[in-house]
C-alpha cells in the first residue's frame, strides 16, 4: 500500500476530523494488522454507510483503525449496552451513537432529523444488527436512507485478504424487498472473520 493511500480513498467532500497523532495511530494499527483498503468514498456530503459482514468484535477494531487512519468524521450506530461508564466517553469521542435495540421505534425519525439538521453527515450501520448469523437483515438503514433522502454506500470486510472495500453509492427505491436483495447480492462474495453474509 502506497504512502498516499488515504488520499486515494477519500473524496473532496469526505467529512474529516482527528489530529495527526490519531491518524498516525490508525495507520500504524491498520498496517501492523496487515489490512488494506480498496475503492473510493463518494463525493457526497450525506450518506448511510453499511458495514458487513459483522461477525466478530474484531470488526470494530479494524473498522475504527481505518476510521482513524482516514481521519473520517462519521457517526456509528452502536448498541446501548456498550456504553458503560468506562467506555462511553471514548465511544462518544469516536462518533458512536447509543441505540436501544429493544425500543427502536424512534430511531428512524431521530436519525432522519440528524441528517436534515447537518451540513454533512456520514452514518455507519451494521445491517445485520448482531455478530450472530441472521436470515433477515434489519431494514432500519433502508428506512433512514429513504426518510433522509440519502444514498447507501456498502463497505465490506473481507478477512481472507484482510481487505476493507468501498462500493458505489446506491439509491434506495420504494421497494424495500428489492433493495434489500440488491444489497445482500453485493455482499455475497465477501467473507467476515467467522462467516459470510449468506
Amino acid at each position: 500500500m502506497s504512502g498516499d493511500w488515504v488520499e486515494e480513498i477519500i473524496s473532496a467532500r469526505t467529512p474529516r476530523t482527528h489530529g495527526r497523532f490519531a491518524r498516525w495511530l490508525g495507520r500504524t494499527v491498520f498496517g501492523l494488522g496487515g489490512w488494506k483498503m480498496t475503492g473510493q468514498f463518494p463525493d457526497l456530503d450525506k450518506v448511510v454507510i453499511l458495514a458487513a459482514p459483522h461477525t466478530s468484535w474484531w470488526d470494530g477494531i479494524w473498522g475504527m483503525a481505518a476510521k482513524l487512519a482516514l481521519g473520517l468524521k462519521v457517526q456509528v450506530m452502536a448498541k446501548r449496552e456498550l456504553f458503560n461508564p468506562l467506555l462511553a466517553p471514548l465511544l462518544r469521542a469516536l462518533g458512536a451513537v447509543p441505540i436501544d435495540r429493544g425500543n427502536a421505534h424512534g430511531v428512524v425519525p431521530a436519525m432522519a432529523a440528524r441528517f436534515r439538521n447537518a451540513d454533512k453527515l456520514w452514518l455507519v450501520i451494521a445491517p445485520e444488527g448482531t455478530r450472530r448469523r441472521v436470515e433477515k437483515w434489519k431494514s432500519g438503514f433502508w428506512h433512514i436512507a429513504r426518510a433522509a433522502d440519502v444514498p447507501v454506500v456498502c463497505v465490506y470486510f473481507h478477512y481472507p485478504e484482510r481487505l476493507i472495500g468501498i462500493g458505489p453509492p446506491l439509491t434506495m427505491s420504494g421497494d424495500v424487498s428489492a433493495d434489500m436483495a440488491r444489497v445482500r447480492e453485493f455482499y455475497k462474495p465477501w467473507m467476515g472473520k467467522n462467516r459470510s453474509t449468506v
